[in-house]
């Protein structure tokens, strides 16, 4: 029985071990293809998210449809119809990497990250107004420091850019929509790997057909950087970096509960933000700054809630 017990407390740490050896990938893939994607957008200056995102969904698409054919993913074939009626989700998944793109390729990190937690108040409105989900007071005083502090944002940046906010908000109810459409019944059966790879074909699809209307085909010829090899590598880091993070999260969520892995990626966002001004301008005063401890203050908090 001592054996036994002896063998169990080894498995459970090596687990552990393994558990947070997978947060410390999930993170220094995260601040990597943050930097990356931020140094194409602003410092490169391509702007042009239908092509910049229809390549990197192409790219992770491609791979991730690869890697389920030689099994190193487990990735299960669905049904056309389930393939159809996740294309509200796929929707929503196009709007939160376009304006993404075009609100990080404005904004600081830090103040991106802010207003994006701000989604968690979207999926919270429409949770609430569909499901009737009860909520604690700490969950409601949670959501409610993180609309605060977005709105002081907008009002204290000294930095402020009504076309990157404007974005920035386009994202965030994108993403808050796209969380709570996750959270339907009749979509559990699918992975998040499955969910990806839907959202991977629609998002080449409709961001290819896209390319022409908004310009950024003809566009993109008289871009100064295309023949450069800094844009190039960066181009194709920011592509493999994307799929290698999906792969990252999926493998933390299995690793962790939903509340942990929430954790991780606050822990990730927290670095990222802290680490960018030291390679991205950033101007910060004091107001911005509180804004700033006030949002992840709230994030944390409802972290904590959950």
């Amino acid at each position: 029985m001592v054996d036994g017990g002896e063998e169990t407390v080894d498995v459970l740490k090596q687990m552990s071990l393994s558990g947070y050896a997978n947060g410390g990938v999930f993170c220094c893939l995260f601040v990597v293809s943050c930097f990356t994607n931020k140094y194409v957008l602003s410092v490169l200056k391509f702007t042009y998210p239908t092509l910049f995102q229809g390549w990197q969904t192409f790219v992770g698409g491609l791979l991730l449809l690869v890697s389920g054919k030689l099994g190193l993913v487990e990735m299960n074939t669905f049904p056309r119809s389930a393939f159809l009626s996740w294309f509200p989700g796929s929707l929503m998944f196009v709007g939160n990497i376009y304006a993404g793109s075009r609100a990080l390729s404005r904004l600081p990190i830090p103040v991106f990250f802010s207003l994006h937690n701000t989604s968690e108040a979207v999926t919270y409105l429409v949770l609430r107004l569909t499901h009737r989900e009860q909520t604690s007071f700490l969950k409601l005083s949670s959501v409610s420091l993180l609309l605060m502090s977005a709105v002081s944002l907008s009002l204290l940046d000294p930095q402020f850019d009504p076309g990157g906010y404007f974005w920035a908000l386009m994202h965030l109810l994108s993403v808050g929509g796209y969380r709570a459409f996750q959270k339907l019944p009749r979509y559990s059966h699918l992975s998040d790997l499955e969910q990806q790879c839907i959202n991977y074909i629609f998002s080449v699809l409709l961001l290819a057909f896209a390319a022409q209307p908004t310009g950024d085909l003809l566009a993109v010829f008289s871009f100064p950087f295309l023949k450069s090899y800094k844009f190039q590598s960066g181009c194709c880091a920011s592509a493999l970096l994307g799929f290698f993070l999906l792969l990252s999260t999926v493998k933390l969520k299995r690793s962790f509960s939903v509340e942990h892995c929430a954790v991780w990626v606050f822990a990730a966002k927290v670095v990222t933000a802290f680490l960018s001004p030291f390679v991205f301008d950033l101007v910060v005063n004091k107001p911005l700054l509180c804004c700033l401890l006030l949002n992840s203050f709230g994030e944390a908090l409802l972290i904590y809630s959950k």
